[in-house]
């Protein structure tokens, strides 16, 4: 589906305010911040084990977020169905280039597609 760090991403902007505070923290510095293990380590007093726990447990808990929700996998789902009908009225503006009506009528039908918020 996507790499790594962007799924991890993902699932942080939909899911991170179910996470605690100290998961959310420690999130941020990594994956936004990014500070390293042993930083993180330090801004919290703990060991970098337990950044590395805590870094752990919390995208454990994203990915059971997202197995029980799935607010990523229908985001990306809705965008490929999206995609493919943007792909069709091109190629029936492309066929139909003669036909005005249609054309404006597939036009309207795009903008609509492009006024859907994912």
């Amino acid at each position: 589906m996507f790499d790594k760090i962007t799924e991890v991403s993902l699932l942080y902007d939909f899911y991170g305010q179910l996470l605690t505070e100290r998961q959310r923290d420690v999130m941020q510095l990594y994956h936004e911040e990014n500070y390293s293990l042993a930083e993180i380590a330090e801004e919290f007093s703990i060991s970098r084990q337990g950044v590395h726990d805590a870094l752990k447990n919390a995208e454990r808990a994203l990915t059971e977020y997202e197995d029980k929700l799935g607010l990523v996998r229908r985001l990306d789902e809705s965008g490929k169905k999206i995609a493919k009908a943007e792909s069709l009225i091109k190629n029936l503006e492309k066929e139909h280039s003669a036909d005005e009506t249609l054309v404006k009528k597939l036009e309207e039908i795009r903008e609509i597609i492009e006024d859907i918020e994912l």
